[in-house]
């Protein structure tokens, strides 16, 4: 059981922890995504540009050499030229597989190989076009791309009529001879033209695409520290709330530790703490200590239950904070026993307080159901001025004055001054006070 409760226990820790840290794992993978996708579009646009620039010089070379072949026949300059148009045709050759459906992903391959391109590259170049031709960017350099498509086979046809021509030997016609160089010329111009809008729109492409995932990336950040911020604050404020409710806690158990549960009074604990502060501050006035009993409690717990003397308890602790100053303590300090610490109280005003709180309780009735009690107090006084009293002894002297006044009849105040047999005020039948009032 205590395995089972443990292991449990371990579980709803474990997945606490991922539910705490799954948003912060989430937007880290989601910003590693951006990034890798950020870079792998960046480098095949980058591959695309450095192929333009291998297609653009071969093309070049291709026209320079068969133009040089025009003019002196030489075969290994016809064999540069088939060499430098190998690389447009073979790029030429990766598009139209790429466009076919299906797409011919080796074919395509082997054309980019063909046109020179990094062996590293290849992926890249493949996965831009078959994924983004459709973007505005990618779409206007592919469509440039396909203009030259003519050409190279005008240029290819060119190089065969110019090699059947010098099969018989060098051209002689001078006009002959100028028509096809500067037909060359215009090839050259018109290839030119196709492979610098190529450029530039992939310049362009370029630079958007970089703000784009700029701010993609940067947007994930945010989030990201948002996140990280919102995570903190949420965590601090749990921390909080925590804090506030261990305070609380604290508060709540000290409260308990030092008041009655039922009638919400300070307790023994609290009392004597209180008295034991008050006797070491006794120079600063004189100290009045009450002890009371109840007289009646016992036949209103027999007689009707114990929910009827909590009642009664109850009653009697508000009835004692009435009229009570806010440095003056009521306490119950057990049963039926409450005490009242008054400090800098003189005695005979302790004395009168303590006459009023009977005076209180004797004119008090207490109902339970269809039945009535009169509620009367054995009180005790102690009045302290002596700096050297202990606890021990305060307590001791109010409690032995209310124990005198139990003996003396009930229902009356007992004050404590030295001389035990001296009864401040005594009891008036209960019947004389119903006839006053």
């Amino acid at each position: 059981m205590f395995r089972r409760t443990a292991t449990s226990t371990k579980e709803r820790s474990f997945l606490h922890v991922i539910k705490l840290v799954s948003p912060f794992v989430m937007v880290v993978v989601l910003q590693a995504a951006i990034a890798g996708f950020s870079l792998e579009v960046m480098s095949s646009v980058r591959a695309y540009v450095a192929g333009e620039a291998m297609w653009s010089r071969s093309q070049k070379n291709a026209v320079y050499f068969l133009n040089l072949y025009l003019h002196s026949g030489e075969a290994s300059q016809f064999a540069q030229y088939q060499t430098s148009l190998a690389v447009p045709i073979g790029d030429e050759f990766a598009r139209w597989a790429l466009e076919r459906d299906p797409v011919d992903v080796e074919a395509a391959r082997i054309g980019f190989l063909q046109g020179g391109n990094h062996p590293d590259d290849v992926p890249g170049l493949i996965w831009l076009f078959r994924y983004f031709n459709r973007v505005s960017f990618l779409q206007e350099a592919i469509h440039e791309w396909a203009a030259t498509d003519p050409m190279l086979l005008e240029l290819s046809v060119f190089g065969e009529v110019i090699r059947s021509e010098l099969a018989n030997g060098p051209v002689q016609d001078r006009d002959r001879l100028r028509l096809l160089s500067s037909r060359l010329s215009e090839l050259n111009a018109q290839f030119t033209v196709h492979a610098e809008r190529f450029s530039a729109v992939l310049g362009e492409g370029s630079r958007a695409i970089k703000v784009t995932l700029t701010c993609i990336n940067i947007v994930a950040a945010a989030t990201l520290i948002l996140l990280l911020i919102w995570h903190t604050r949420r965590l601090m404020l749990q921390r909080q709330a925590f804090e506030d409710a261990l305070h609380a806690e604290k508060e709540r158990l000290a409260w308990q530790a030092s008041h009655d549960w039922l009638t919400g009074l300070s307790n023994r604990r609290a009392f004597e703490a209180r008295l034991q502060s008050e006797l070491d501050r006794t120079a600063a006035g004189s100290l009045g200590l009450i002890l009371l009993d109840l007289d009646q409690f016992k036949s209103v717990n027999d007689t009707c239950g114990h929910l009827a003397g909590d009642r009664l308890l109850c009653q009697v602790s508000r009835l004692l904070q009435q009229d009570r100053e806010p440095y003056d303590l009521v306490a119950r300090l057990g049963g039926d026993e409450f005490g009242l610490i008054l400090p800098q109280c003189s005695p005979s005003t302790t004395v009168d307080i303590a006459e009023r709180l009977r005076r209180s309780l004797e004119l008090f009735t207490f109902a339970w159901d269809d039945r009535c009690f009169a509620v009367t107090a054995s009180i005790g006084v102690a009045c302290i001025a002596d700096g050297n009293t202990t606890l021990e002894d305060a307590m001791r002297r109010a409690d032995a004055a209310c124990y005198r006044a139990k003996e003396k009849g009930r229902n009356r105040v007992q004050v404590d001054n030295g001389r035990p047999d001296v009864v401040v005020v005594a009891a008036r039948p209960r019947e004389a006070v119903a006839a006053r009032g």
